[in-house]
């Protein structure tokens, strides 16, 4: 029975004011995780950091609103940005502005038509190597701010990892990201040492996002330019953020409503565009950060964008002198809490097909730094192990009745385009036997290869001056044959 509009407007008044407090310093720390990412993935996109900031703002208070998974935090980085470059390099920022525009259209259209339930394709193992993915490319990307520095860098960092580990067997009230910030930029201030700063990560914004429309021309041509690109920034978003949200429903433990984040992601990067900002999506590490801190509603992720505002414009001086080194370690533990240590283990344990899956999600994405990639290879390897083993699970016995001069072929199992030839193995077209009855009670039939197969080995026997008769089959089966054939199968019984 569907829920009452009051009952809805009450869990979504909860959402946002459930433990207030708590939700507002987890989505500060979801700040300060997003500062160094949006940076360096609006470099990798070819653009200023001020409009991957922006977009970042714009998108996490939008997707607070609208979104249909509450903690989890939305921002312009990942696979998007590296589609996008391709597009900044060829024709500039306005055709970006543009596909982002369409982009965010096209994922409100995937959420009408309930494309989202694509979703249940992804096997465990994929969802798994995935995580453990972007847990790998979340530490790489901090490996340039770690190089050809000096050791006050490696000293900050340690410093700050011993405060964000070590500070919550003291005092839990404030986040340690928060206090590892603070205590760092404090340092830095106090004893000035040849150390990175935000500042030195690129130029800030300096004022507030104003609306703006691309200028590019309205014409078939630039539609012609920007919709592959468009197709492939929604379809890409809208994965990442599909996997992050089920990442997010496992931790939590509860469900979330993936056709409201698909027409809600696509809200948000509409406006994004409108605002001069670049396409996002879902963001894992800076999401795993806030849920490691108590965030839960949507309050913590509407502060993760209004804080960035807040600190990129009013604090913009105090932001500038933010040692790197804290970000890197806020970085780290972001990392570390993502990747599943577990499914090291689980490797000697599971299913060797189960392991393999996993193990090449993580290498493709790890190797193109392309999310949708990985899980595409994934699944399919996912499908081909499903078929593969479901496949063998067809058995053909004969049994011969010399009174009758009849032999009965038993057939048990799920027949379908991948156990279709081993079920056509299992006779013999040109049998000695004059009467050939086929018993199909425990089987089922899927598809049309099978239907077709079916048909060709009763065909041939026929050829061969012998009589076939079809028994028992279920009636999903029947109709199926009866629907794709000329076969007459006797019900079962």
């Amino acid at each position: 029975m569907a829920a009452s509009p009051l009952a809805g407007f009450a869990r979504y008044r909860a959402e946002w004011l459930a433990n207030p407090v708590r939700e507002i310093l987890a989505g500060m720390v979801g700040t300060f995780a997003l500062i160094p990412e949006v940076i360096a993935f609006s470099f990798a996109a070819g653009v200023d950091p001020e409009v991957g900031l922006y977009a970042s703002f714009v998108i996490s208070v939008v997707i607070a609103i609208a979104g249909g998974r509450p903690a989890m935090i939305s921002g312009a980085a990942g696979s998007v940005a590296l589609v996008a470059a391709a597009l900044v390099r060829a024709h500039g920022v306005q055709y970006l502005l543009a596909a982002t525009l369409l982009a965010g259209l096209l994922q409100m259209l995937a959420g009408a038509a309930r494309l989202h339930l694509l979703m249940r394709y992804v096997s465990r193992p994929v969802r798994t190597g995935f995580v453990n993915a972007l847990a790998i490319l979340i530490f790489s990307a901090q490996l340039p701010h770690m190089l050809h520095v000096t050791w006050h860098t490696y000293a900050m960092i340690a410093l700050g990892l011993a405060i964000i580990y070590g500070m919550p067997r003291l005092f839990t009230a404030i986040p340690s990201p928060l206090v590892c910030i603070l205590a760092l930029t404090t340092v830095a201030t106090l004893w000035p040492m040849p150390v990175h700063t935000v500042a030195d990560l690129g130029r800030l914004p300096d004022s507030l996002p104003h609306l703006v429309w691309p200028q590019v021309p309205l014409s078939l041509s630039t539609l012609e330019i920007i919709l592959p690109f468009a197709a492939a920034m929604a379809m890409v978003g809208l994965l990442e953020s599909m996997m992050t949200a089920s990442v997010v429903d496992d931790m939590t433990e509860t469900h979330s409503s993936k056709r409201t984040e698909c027409v809600g992601l696509g809200l948000a990067n509409l406006a994004a565009g409108l605002f001069g900002g670049i396409a996002g999506c879902g963001m894992i590490g800076q999401t795993v950060g806030n849920l490691r801190y108590g965030g839960r509603g949507r309050l913590s992720t509407f502060v993760a964008g209004a804080f960035l505002l807040l600190m990129m414009v009013a604090l913009r001086p105090w932001v500038a002198r933010v040692p790197v080194a804290a970000l890197v370690a806020i970085m780290i533990m972001v990392s570390a809490s993502t990747f599943s240590w577990s499914s090291l283990r689980d490797l000697r344990t599971h299913p060797r097909g189960a392991s393999l899956v996993m193990l090449a999600t993580v290498a493709v994405v790890v190797a193109t730094h392309n999310l949708a990639a990985g899980v595409l290879v994934g699944v399919l390897l996912s499908g081909l192990f499903f078929a593969a083993s479901v496949s063998r699970l067809v058995t053909v016995e004969a049994h011969y009745d010399a009174a009758g001069d009849t032999r009965t072929y038993s057939v048990t199992g799920q027949i379908f385009f991948a156990s279709a030839d081993l079920f056509a193995e299992g006779f013999d077209t040109r049998d000695t036997a004059r009467h050939i009855r086929i018993d199909l009670r425990h089987a089922h039939f899927w598809d049309i290869t099978a239907v077709g197969t079916l048909r060709d080995i009763v065909a041939r026997m026929e050829s061969h001056g012998l009589t076939v008769e079809l028994l028992g089959l279920n009636s999903a089966s029947a109709t199926l044959i009866d629907r794709h054939s000329d076969l007459s199968v006797a019900p079962q019984t």
